[in-house]
């Protein structure tokens, strides 16, 4: 381990030496984040999983760093070039750019006009005139005349082409030049010439500038995409003349026709060299910026959408509406596996309207169904108010289920695996069902993009994408923690320590030798060696298994302490887990070691109150405004319920029930400022906005959830008054409605 690495972890994010050696170290040995932020919190001061993958994260970062001064160091060396104040250099650099700016003078260099212009025998010159001691150049330039060199202003320019090189590669100055990009640079846009109709969509960055430094990611990712769709023209730059002078600062010396030659050969060096070269960096560090914080949203909205309420094992009917194909309906036993398929046709208002409420009841009756699950597609609004008509004898709660992505879902290998003697409608139903029993063990089968929580994600780093959408989905299902004896292997698969091979491995068992009735009976599955049991076994649950441990949080190798405290006590672990009264009575110095310390023990007993407590929350039944089922059914002015679908960096987007979500800027979010929508909203959160203007045309909706907001506020909170000076129309209120409402009254 580089002692130098570990010193600049801890500097970078403020932990202390040990922590960040201690957690390198776990991580070299195999360990995964999850593991390390559940069970060797001792080790690590209790690091969390962003702390932990911060430091993987920038562990790697100065690997790379190592191996490029590595390759710059053997290159400078093998041009015998080296010298030792240059290597010291070298060494004490950690910035990927600043070695690049040190190797550039010996970087193998393609043909330009300065190699050229060297080949011509013009170096002399050049020196000559930096010099800034000539009075003459042109009669100095006359004794490099040859017959490469017809004329002195052909040796002119030639040695102002070589200084222009020198120049552009001095590190002293592209870092003050760096200095000036980072503080006053500017993001511009400009319409190209004849896109204005096609690129309307680009309007707002046809004329536009910024300053680089405060710019939101969003505009960025938006301007960079207009560009690269040929609609705009963008560049970042600062003030040219600021930048001129710095350069002419450094290397105008004096105050001659030499010093003129120079001036000349500068201001080709920025044109030319200098700020194409800066301007390239700093659109790679602008864009990796806003990729960053895309990313970031996008893997804050999946994780709230994977931890999303789940109905829990109970038996269900999935409905994918439909008008003319008519809905693709299954029925599903508490597992997840179908039961039945059919296609209803609720919305006929003839005899096919009958048979679709027939089929439904005795579904429910026959399979002792729960709760429908209505996708919130085509006619999703339609089918849900026909379902929930019928009289089925005993209540059976509808849900309306987000079917992002179920398409996706029932296309893929995945689904034709599960399902291959059924097409994709049927497949594409049952991921609704499914989505409602337990929406984190069917989301991760579906490609985190194709669910439609992002922004920008098809724009931003695909690699970096993958790997930060990955590591949220095995956080979400290690935090869960699984059914061992009834996860699928798509679920098993991301369990610390195992990934698709285990997985397989693991429901192959499963089918030849029945149900797990304990954990270590995991060490018999083929290539699960120890390493793979001590990073998944605390994640793994077995319900009502030879252990009742084993339907905890508790790892295996803390099973001796469990049972040492129930001994002390004078009980059983299945007493001591059921008791408050006994474990109140333990004193917890008593088990304190080298190993297990005092936040291990306050773990295992919050595990031992709630074993295998599921950290979601639970389900709420949600119901949209009667009567709203379209654009043309929302009118400024109106209040309306609403369910938060997407978050994004400048709002978010509510559905309300009308086939198209409406934007709440995050200036209408809250009635005090907000920098982050996170601040105020949640991913599936049950809302209350106020229409402020509805734009059919371009189907955008604008909202707010602000309180005492007036009709008409997108534009800044503008009060814009009804023409008819009535107040406008508030829609129907239902039980939710009402106690929202009364919330919003309450706290005016």
């Amino acid at each position: 381990m580089n002692p130098k690495h570990v010193a600049l972890i801890s500097a970078e994010l403020g932990i202390s030496q040990k922590q960040a050696e201690n957690t390198m170290t776990l991580l070299a040995e195999g360990s995964t984040v999850p593991f390390i932020s559940r069970y060797r919190k001792e080790q690590t001061g209790s690091l969390d999983e962003v702390q932990i993958g911060k430091v993987e994260d920038m562990k790697k970062r100065y690997e790379e760093v190592d191996d490029r001064r590595a390759f710059i160091i053997k290159t400078i060396t093998e041009q015998e070039k080296m010298t030792p104040e240059l290597l010291a250099k070298l060494e004490s650099s950690w910035v990927l750019a600043e070695l690049e700016d040190m190797y550039l003078p010996y970087k193998p260099k393609r043909k330009t006009r300065a190699t050229v212009a060297i080949e011509k025998g013009l170096e002399p010159l050049a020196k000559l005139l930096l010099e800034q001691q000539e009075n003459t150049p042109e009669e100095a330039a006359k004794s490099f005349l040859n017959e490469q060199v017809a004329t002195t202003e052909e040796a002119l320019k030639g040695a102002r082409d070589i200084i222009a090189e020198w120049i552009n590669e001095n590190a002293e100055l592209r870092d003050k030049l760096r200095k000036l990009f980072t503080h006053t640079a500017v993001l511009s846009s400009k319409v190209n010439e004849g896109k204005e109709s096609e690129g309307e969509k680009y309007k707002d960055y046809f004329d536009f500038r910024e300053e680089l430094f405060s710019i939101p990611s969003h505009r960025v990712l938006a301007i960079f995409r207009g560009e690269s769709e040929g609609f705009l023209f963008a560049s970042i730059t600062p003030v040219e003349e600021e930048a001129l002078e710095i350069i002419n600062k450094q290397f105008v010396t004096g105050h001659n026709a030499s010093a003129e030659q120079v001036t000349k050969a500068a201001a080709d060096a920025y044109k030319r060299l200098l700020r194409p070269s800066l301007e390239n960096e700093f659109r790679a560090a602008a864009k990796e910026k806003a990729d960053t914080e895309a990313i970031e949203v996008f893997a804050e909205n999946l994780r709230q959408l994977l931890l999303a309420a789940p109905l829990g094992p109970k038996a269900v009917i999935a409905i994918d509406p439909g008008y003319r194909t008519g809905c693709k309906t299954v029925a599903l036993d508490s597992q997840g596996n179908m039961l039945d398929h059919d296609v209803i046709y609720p919305l006929e208002k003839n005899y096919k309207s009958q048979a679709a409420e027939q089929l439904l009841h005795s579904w429910v009756n026959k399979y002792d169904i729960a709760a429908i699950a209505v996708g919130n597609g085509t006619a999703g609004r339609e089918t849900e108010e026909f379902v929930k008509k019928i009289d089925f004898g005993r209540k059976v709660n509808v849900f309306m289920v987000n079917e992002s992505g179920a398409s996706v879902y029932s296309a893929s290998e995945v689904a034709r695996e599960e399902f291959p003697e059924h097409d994709v409608t049927v497949r594409g139903s049952v991921s609704i069902g499914r989505r409602l029993i337990d929406p984190l063990a069917e989301l991760v089968k579906i490609d985190p993009k194709a669910i439609g929580v992002g922004q920008y994600q098809h724009d931003v780093n695909q690699s970096h994408l993958k790997q930060s959408l990955d590591r949220v989905v095995v956080s979400c299902v290690n935090n869960v923690g699984v059914n061992l004896n009834t996860a699928s292997k798509h679920l098993l698969a991301y369990i610390s320590g195992l990934g698709p091979s285990l997985a397989e491995n693991i429901v192959k068992y499963r089918k030849e030798n029945g149900a797990f009735k304990n954990r270590k009976e995991l060490k018999n599955v083929t290539r699960l060696g120890d390493k793979a049991f001590e990073q998944c076994a605390g994640f793994l649950r077995i319900e009502n298994g030879d252990n009742p441990l084993d339907n905890s949080a508790v790892h295996p190798e803390r099973y001796p302490v469990v049972e040492a405290i129930a001994t002390k006590q004078q009980c059983s672990v299945q007493e001591l887990m059921g008791r408050e009264d006994l474990r109140k009575n333990i004193n917890m110095k008593d088990f304190i070691s080298e190993e297990v310390g005092q936040v291990t023990l306050e773990d295992i007993l919050k595990e031992l109150a709630k074993p295998s407590r599921d950290p979601r929350d639970e389900i709420a039944i949600f119901e949209y405004a009667e009567g709203i089922k379209s654009m043309e059914d929302v009118k400024p002015g109106m209040v309306l319920p609403g369910v938060v679908t997407n978050i994004t960096a400048f709002g978010a987007f509510v559905d309300i029930g009308v086939k198209q979500d409406g934007l709440v800027h995050i200036s209408h979010l809250s009635n005090k400022f907000i920098s982050n929508p996170n601040e105020a909203v949640k991913l599936n959160q049950k809302v209350m906005v106020t229409v402020l203007e509805v734009d059919i045309a371009r189907k955008r909706i604008s909202l707010s959830m602000k309180t005492n907001e007036p009709a008409g506020g997108g534009g800044g909170g503008q009060r814009r008054e009804r023409k008819d000076n009535k107040p406008a129309k508030e829609a129907p209120v239902n039980d939710f409605q009402a106690k929202l409402l009364a919330l919003k009254s309450k706290f005016k």
